[in-house]
């Protein structure tokens, strides 16, 4: 009895600090988003499930959940195939991969700020240096204001936002990749497989449970991508780059409508958790298969 009451002792200050931060924080947003308040006067008025049918209607954020499908569509595909193109390279005995591992991993420890202003100022129209440098390459025709630009201004945000964030998914899969045993390698070689077939048979299926891992990872931070967007074009020209989570800080800087925040807070949190229990769910099947 003694031992037992010791070790609650123990776990006693981690329960608090999580009641506290995240237990408290959920049921009070969760009561907030039932009612119409402006964040500071303690009046609030009670008006339901109002807050969550307006978010069906609400066009903008309809809008800007489809521009967080859209960078996460590229970070899947272009930050995913880059750092497991990298992990591949990086595992193999090849001179300096210490020295590329830390290369590798600046971007994701960089400031998005200082990020996002850096690049905003490479896609500048009147002296960035992207348009520079296409002068100097001949294409000037191609030079124009990238971030004020609705046709483009999402994909170099989506690019930017893929090329700071790979490094995350190239430590994780190197790690996965390291944890492959060599013998099983050498034992296709034996058989007469090639570096193709390898890769096909040995790698991706003991692979899967990470591939899964980086994914989820992947979905779950670029949906939630904030601060860049943020320093580089404020969700602008209009809403081509607008987020939810930009969306939810507008709400709560309006009128009356902090519990309409919430309501987008619980709704996206919501969405993003169906999105990773249905990954988890083809991650088990294609462990099955």
């Amino acid at each position: 009895m003694k031992k037992s009451l010791s070790a609650f002792f123990f776990v006693v200050p981690a329960l608090l600090i999580f009641s506290i931060f995240y237990i408290y924080p959920f049921f009070k947003v969760l009561q907030l988003s039932h009612h119409a308040w402006d964040g500071i006067s303690p009046k609030m008025t009670f008006v339901g499930l109002s807050n969550f049918f307006e978010i069906m209607k609400d066009r903008i954020w309809w809008v800007s959940m489809g521009n967080a499908g859209y960078i996460t569509l590229i970070a899947l595909t272009f930050q995913n195939a880059l750092a497991l193109a990298l992990a591949l390279a990086c595992d193999r005995q090849i001179r300096a991969k210490n020295f590329y591992r830390v290369i590798f991993f600046i971007p994701p420890v960089l400031s998005e700020v200082v990020v996002g202003l850096i690049w905003r100022w490479i896609y500048d129209g009147d002296y960035g240096f992207l348009n520079y440098t296409l002068g100097l390459l001949g294409l000037q025709h191609l030079a124009h204001n990238w971030l004020s630009d609705p046709n483009t201004a999402l994909t170099c945000v989506a690019i930017i936002h893929s090329w700071k964030g790979f490094g995350w998914g190239f430590m994780i899969l190197l790690a996965g990749l390291q944890t492959i045993p060599k013998e099983l390698y050498e034992a296709a070689r034996v058989d007469g497989a090639n570096v193709w077939q390898s890769f096909k048979n040995v790698t991706i299926p003991l692979m899967i449970p990470v591939f899964v891992l980086v994914m989820i990872l992947t979905i779950l931070g670029s949906m939630q991508a904030f601060v860049l967007i943020l320093s580089m074009t404020g969700g602008g020209p209009g809403y081509h780059t607008e987020v939810p989570v930009t969306r939810i800080l507008a709400s709560m800087q309006g009128s009356s409508m902090f519990g309409y925040a919430c309501a987008q807070g619980l709704t996206f949190g919501v969405i993003l958790m169906m999105v990773s229990f249905a990954q988890m769910g083809i991650s088990r099947k294609l462990k099955q298969a």
